[in-house]
């Protein structure tokens, strides 16, 4: 029985994430897919800035944003059909606004899945990982010591650790007996019909997205590529899935009759439904297969690639004796927690939209306990065993950069160092930091003692992140505080936090 020391069962865009992840950190991995190739369905497209500040740490940011699609205008429109779109509405349906103060990181465009699969593909690879189409997990057993996992192609794999990164119907978690909440698929099933056509040649200005009102077919028209579309629409409209049945579906939404190649037609229903349990001894759940929940404001995508961070630094420093088993707990302590608040803040944008795309809808989205885009996730926090004392509520459920302030629990701050190109973030270098203020060279040198990297910066962003002039952040490989130390401290504390933090 061969043995990796982590399995992915799933090389969809989380899984292959994961595995880039953690080949980062130096663990290379499994990576076994079901499907026999990669999918050519666009699915999500929107990547935060959070997200895109994971692909710079892998050193990805280069690969990534060439295949971001700008083929056109990042703005939302509405009307019953693309011919009948009023282009003097574009600002008013603008995507919500981000400030660039808060990260290193802004989206140049969007990003459908099936491109960043091909960037992360060769991005596993050359981290160490084997990725298989064809194959998936049938069968999984664990001990104490380790998984062993069969094979649809007869293989038994021993594991250290196992992944379930395989969507909504997960087998994995099916396998390992976690419950899940939630009330499953809800609402009609709809189609993805993947087309291309040379909208932008016969209509001029497209925007990314379109609500579709014709009332013989209402649905989404999104941008996916140079001149490839997508049309969501309700299974009824469509019937039999035929090419001629879709491309007459597609002419509905454009209200003119333009030339149309079908690539390919994909029924689906949203789902809401989250794993009781992220973890069950050596093996993790992420992505949809933790946690499913509706499509608007892009927040399945980002959160899956975020619980892959999440995890991959964990498992790094478990695998490398740099940490305690503690450690691994917390993911589950930290991400079922963020699941909770994203699932709740979907559902609130599936029943609210036009609250998602008002910038100026502030009070009303107070009223309703809906948090601005950007702040879900940005600005979520963690209250786990790998963090000192930390604060849970954000300061605004607006704005971003007011939200990430230096409290234990929360994203370090972003700062550009010394006017460079260089952020407080990359000086982390995915690995336990210390920063320091202007006068914290005893912290700096405590840091030292017990082999973390140390850092001074200048006053000015000390004073951005509540940090005391003689005081210091203790930050986590994922760029997370794990502890707030004040100048009065005594250094030798550090060495127990760090302890602490890492379960050690």
């Amino acid at each position: 029985m061969s043995r990796v020391p982590v399995l992915i069962a799933g090389g969809g865009t989380v899984g292959l994430a994961l595995a880039v992840f953690l080949g980062h950190h130096g663990v290379p991995s499994l990576v076994v897919e079901r499907r026999s190739a990669p999918s050519n369905h666009p699915r999500a497209l929107g990547i935060s800035p959070r997200t895109l500040e994971f692909f710079r740490e892998v050193g990805l940011r280069d690969a990534i944003d060439e295949v971001a699609v700008r083929s056109t205008e990042m703005w939302k429109a509405d009307a019953r059909t693309v011919a009948e779109i009023d282009r003097s509405q574009a600002r008013r349906y603008a995507k919500p606004p981000i400030s660039s103060d808060a990260s290193p990181e802004m989206p140049h465009g969007h990003y459908p899945q099936d491109r960043l699969d091909s960037a992360l593909i060769p991005a596993a690879r050359e981290r160490g990982a084997t990725v298989e189409f064809g194959v998936a997990v049938t069968g999984v057993e664990q001990d104490a010591d380790g998984v062993s996992a069969t094979l649809s192609d007869g293989r038994v794999i021993g594991a250290g650790y196992l992944v379930g990164a395989d969507g909504a119907r997960s087998s994995v978690r099916d396998a390992l007996g976690i419950t899940t909440t939630g009330p499953g698929e809800i609402g009609e099933t709809n189609v993805n019909i993947l087309f291309d056509a040379d909208l932008v040649g016969h209509f001029g200005s497209m925007p990314t997205m379109v609500e579709i009102r014709h009332p013989d077919a209402p649905g989404m028209l999104l941008s996916v590529g140079e001149k490839r579309w997508v049309r969501h629409v309700g299974l009824d409209a469509v019937g039999d899935l035929s090419a001629q049945r879709c491309a007459e579906a597609v002419r509905v939404a454009l209200g003119a009759d333009v030339p149309v190649e079908i690539i390919s037609a994909l029924p689906w229903r949203p789902t809401v439904r989250m794993a009781d349990e992220f973890r069950s001894g050596r093996a993790f759940l992420v992505g949809d297969a933790a946690r499913a929940i509706t499509p608007l404001g892009a927040m399945g995508l980002n959160t899956g690639l975020a619980d892959a961070h999440n995890l991959a630094w964990k498992l790094g420093m478990v695998l490398a004796g740099q940490a305690g088993d503690r450690l691994l707990d917390s993911y589950h302590e930290e991400r079922h927690a963020v699941a909770e608040l994203v699932t709740r803040q979907a559902g609130l944008r599936w029943e609210n939209p036009r609250l998602h795309w008002d910038p100026a809808a502030v009070a009303e989205r107070a009223a309703v306990g809906m948090w601005n885009s950007p702040v879900v996730t940005m600005a979520y926090r963690y209250d786990s065993s790998a963090v000192i004392d930390p604060v849970v509520d954000v300061p605004s459920t607006e704005d971003v950069a007011a939200s990430l302030d230096g409290a234990p629990g929360s994203r370090l701050p972003h700062s550009w160092v010394d006017g460079t190109s260089v952020s407080t973030l990359d000086l982390v270098e995915s690995r336990f930091a210390v920063l320091t203020g202007p006068g914290g060279a005893h912290w700096a040198a405590a840091a030292r003692e017990i082999g973390l990297k140390a850092v001074r910066l200048d006053g000015d962003w000390a004073s951005s992140a509540n940090v005391d002039h003689d005081g210091a952040l203790l930050v986590r490989p994922d760029g997370f505080i794990a502890w707030r130390a004040p100048g009065s401290a005594d250094p030798a504390t550090l060495r127990k936090a760090f302890a602490a933090v890492t379960g050690r």
